[in-house]
C-alpha cells in the first residue's frame, strides 16, 4: 500500500483548489468505530463501563491507542487519497472528534467534523469528518427520533449535513444509527422502522423543496437488504450501488456474528446520484467493504476470519472496531 501524500487541498482555499485530468474520485466513508468513549464521567449519560475503574478498565492509553487505530484506518482507505467525507457512528462526545482530528495521527490532515447531541442513554452519537477542500460546509444539525413519544427508549439522533462539493453540486448527507437489534424481535424492528421513517421524512422534506437532490444516506442500519427496513422504508426511494470485489479473503459482510456475515453498514443514494449524464455520481462496482489483513484476525469458534475488535465482552483484544468499513466513490466533472 502507498503512503498517504495529499495535503495540497488541505493548504489551498476552496477557490484555488484546481482539479486536473485523472483526477482522484471523492470518496465517501462510513465506520461503525465501537465505543469510542473518553475517560471522563458524564453524569448524565450511562457510560461507567468505559471509565478506568469501570467494566472495561478504559484507561487513557486504551484511549490513546484506539483513536491512532482509527487514524490508520482512515489513512489505509484513502490511499494517495483520503476519504473527502467520513460517517461515523458509536462516538460519545466533541471531546473524541476533537482528539481524533487534531491530537492523533490524522491531526496534520485537516479534517473537521460536525456531530450530533443525542438523547441516547449511553450518550453514543454520529458524526461526519469532512475535508473542507473537497466538501463545502453550509449547514447541519442533529434531527431527533420521536422514540419515547412511541413508547422506546431514546435513539441516537440522525445527523443532516448540507455541503457543496466541486462539481458545484449540493450534496445532501444523512448519518444514521438504527437502533439495535437486542432485546424483542418485534419490537426492535419497530423501532427501528420508526428511526429510518425519521430519515427518510428528512429526505422527502428535501426532495420537495430540490426535486433532483443529491441525497447520500450512510450509517449502521442493523439490518440487511432483506429486512423490512429496506423493502418498505429504503429502496422505494433509495440505491445502494453494487459491491466491488472483497478486499480481504473469506469476508463477506461488514459485520460477523456468530461465524455470520452479514452487511449492515450501508451507503445509499437517491437514484439522481446513479446518472452517470451528471457531473457528480456513483455507479455499480464503486462501493467496498474495507477489510485489510491487519484490521482482521482469526476466528477459532467458527473459522475464517472476522474484524479484528477493541474488546469482546470485558476482554480487551486491542483491535480497531467490531465492523468494518464501507466505502462508495463518486466520478465528478468541473463545470465547463
Amino acid at each position: 500500500m502507498k503512503p498517504v501524500v495529499w495535503l495540497s487541498a488541505l493548504l489551498c482555499g476552496w477557490s484555488a483548489w484546481l482539479p486536473v485530468k485523472g483526477q482522484q474520485p471523492f470518496r465517501v466513508m462510513f465506520y461503525n468505530v465501537e465505543n469510542l468513549f473518553d475517560c471522563r464521567h458524564d453524569s448524565l449519560k450511562e457510560d461507567r463501563e468505559f471509565l478506568p475503574d469501570g467494566e472495561k478498565k478504559w484507561t487513557p492509553s486504551r484511549y490513546w491507542r484506539k483513536l491512532d487505530a482509527l487514524s490508520k484506518v482512515v489513512a489505509a482507505v484513502g490511499e494517495e487519497r483520503l476519504p473527502d467525507l467520513v460517517g461515523l457512528c458509536e462516538v460519545e462526545n466533541d471531546s473524541v472528534l476533537f482528539d481524533l482530528t487534531r491530537r492523533s495521527s490524522l491531526r496534520a490532515l485537516g479534517y473537521r467534523y460536525v456531530a450530533t447531541h443525542s438523547p441516547d442513554v449511553r450518550g453514543i452519537d454520529v458524526a461526519l469528518l469532512y475535508q473542507p477542500g473537497s466538501f463545502r460546509l453550509l449547514e447541519s444539525h442533529g434531527i431527533p427520533v420521536p422514540s419515547a413519544e412511541a413508547g422506546f427508549r431514546p435513539t441516537r439522533n440522525v445527523l443532516y449535513v448540507k455541503g457543496e462539493v466541486l462539481s458545484g453540486d449540493t450534496l445532501y448527507v444523512l448519518v444514521c444509527h438504527l437502533p439495535s437489534r437486542l432485546g424483542a424481535t418485534r419490537v426492535s424492528r419497530r423501532h427501528r422502522m420508526l428511526a429510518a421513517r425519521t430519515v427518510r421524512a428528512v429526505a422527502d422534506s428535501v426532495r420537495t423543496a430540490t426535486s433532483d437532490a443529491r441525497i447520500l444516506w450512510m450509517g449502521d442500519f442493523n439490518a440487511d437488504v432483506e429486512d423490512i427496513v429496506f423493502r418498505e422504508v429504503v429502496f422505494p426511494y433509495f440505491r445502494e450501488p453494487g459491491l466491488s470485489p472483497f478486499c480481504a479473503d473469506g469476508v463477506r459482510g461488514s459485520y460477523r456474528y456468530r461465524g455470520i456475515w452479514e452487511t449492515i453498514d450501508h451507503i445509499l443514494v437517491s437514484p439522481v446520484l446513479m446518472d452517470n449524464s451528471r457531473p457528480f455520481h456513483t455507479s455499480d462496482g464503486c462501493r467496498a467493504i474495507v477489510a485489510f489483513p491487519f484490521m482482521c484476525e482469526r476466528e477459532k469458534t467458527y473459522g475464517g476470519v472476522r474484524p479484528f475488535r477493541t474488546y469482546q465482552g470485558p476482554l480487551y483484544k486491542g483491535g480497531y472496531s467490531d465492523h468494518f468499513p464501507v466505502t462508495l466513490d463518486f466520478e465528478w466533472r468541473f463545470p465547463e
